[in-house]
């Protein structure tokens, strides 16, 4: 058997690709730092690059092998951000001759730059592929767009990029097409309250069994990271200790849920306890083809059996994991049935609710360990870590199909088919 991909796509439904003999090696994350916390004082190449290394080192891969980066990164939270994708490559110790290019596709990017790396492969442009997403929300920087041409005396104009990332200026703020969901698939405040519980729950009795040792690599308080023939780079945690869990999840109460506003209309039911959290983090995976993998007598977590993407209404983006699974099982042949795990993001607990409802989904298959409402969803990781945590769930409970999927602002969908080794 030969890595090949056949693609697909209809004007009303979306697109995507399918897959023969390709496979995810294994994968590495840095835990997801709080908003401000830890990791916030590092730029986004630093923490791509750690993430990286760990995953080339639980490959079991030379990084001379990597013919390909693939990147994702959507703020660029530092100053030499445009050299994001290859000095992440370089610094990961990729071959001088070898590329890196950097993919955007907003909260779909971990999983985009997945499929695009299976796609080269496939083409034969590439036997191994490092991918990589990387943000650190926290340094979205304050940006004047027009003081190059001049303001007024004491009217510069600055605006927080970081905020203008949750509103969707053809539609509406990420938050409200969340209550938007709510108003449609007629979600109480207690139902999507419990939801943000159960994922807080779920995170929290996943952790107290190691399920995400496997996953995080711990990040130092201070380093510094070195490769020959280049110039080093430092970095200092915002904290005098290493950071080796994720910040973000809490726990509250029913009762303390109930306490909080309404964040993004008086109607609500979305409120900050059940939203996705704001956090600093990278992911990164190693994509081989099958002739790679037996020529090297490796043992990869599992295959890329398919991806596709598909575009909704912006003022419902929540919903775009439906069409983008519906269109992908479609094309393979699978209903939900055939699916043991699914890793759908919660960008917004009724978002993911809307999401479940909608495609009859058996919530005990759903987030298993808990979501993006507790560990947070750093938009060009993310994607990267539902492939990783479905893949690790599945191989954990003995499964052999998963489905990794997001909603995208702007009104979009994307999902990704996995299958255990």
């Amino acid at each position: 058997m030969k890595a090949s991909v056949k693609g697909f796509h209809d004007k009303q439904l979306g697109s995507g690709a399918l897959f023969e003999d390709i496979y995810l090696l294994e994968g590495k994350r840095t835990p997801f730092g709080k908003y401000t916390g830890s990791l916030s004082t590092v730029s986004p190449t630093d923490l791509g690059i750690l993430a990286s290394r760990a995953a080339i080192e639980a490959s079991g891969v030379p990084a001379s092998d990597i013919d390909q980066t693939i990147t994702a990164n959507i703020g660029q939270a530092s100053a030499d951000c445009f050299f994001l994708p290859r000095h992440i490559a370089l610094y990961s110790g990729a071959p001088l001759a070898s590329t890196a290019l950097l993919t955007q596709r907003i909260c779909g990017s971990g999983m985009e730059l997945l499929g695009q790396a299976a796609e080269q492969i496939a083409l034969g442009k590439a036997n191994l592929v490092l991918g990589c997403g990387t943000d650190v929300m926290s340094r979205f920087p304050l940006a004047s767009y027009s003081a190059r041409q001049g303001f007024q005396l004491g009217r510069p104009e600055f605006i927080d990029l970081l905020w203008e990332a949750l509103n969707d200026t053809a539609a509406v703020p990420m938050g409200n097409t969340a209550d938007n969901l709510a108003k449609q698939y007629k979600l109480s405040r207690e139902e999507v309250d419990a939801f943000a519980m159960r994922s807080q729950l779920r995170y929290a009795n996943a952790r107290e069994a190691g399920f995400f040792e496997q996953e995080i690599v711990p990040v130092a308080a201070k380093g510094i990271l070195e490769m020959a023939d280049y110039k080093p780079r430092k970095y200092r945690l915002n904290s005098r200790e290493s950071v080796a869990a994720d910040e973000h999840p809490r726990q509250a109460t029913m009762e303390q849920m109930a306490k909080l506003p309404y964040v993004f209309s008086k109607e609500g039911p979305t409120t900050a306890g059940s939203a996705s959290g704001i956090v600093d983090g990278a992911a990164a995976m190693m994509v081989a083809s099958g002739d790679y993998v037996r020529a090297n007598g490796l043992k990869p977590l599992g295959k890329l059996r398919g991806f596709a993407s598909a575009g909704v209404q912006p003022d419902i983006m929540g919903i775009g994991p439906v069409p983008s699974i519906r269109l992908l099982l479609a094309r393979m042949g699978l209903g939900n049935n055939d699916i043991d795990c699914f890793e759908i993001n919660e960008a917004f607990s009724a978002q993911c609710l809307a999401v479940a409802r909608e495609l009859d989904l058996d919530q005990d298959k759903l987030n298993i360990n808990g979501g993006a409402i507790a560990i947070g969803h750093p938009l060009g990781a993310t994607g990267v870590r539902l492939a990783l945590t479905c893949l690790k769930t599945l191989q954990r409970d003995n499964k052999q199909l998963g489905i990794a999927s997001a909603c995208i602002g702007g009104g979009q969908g994307i999902a990704m088919v996995v299958e255990a080794c």
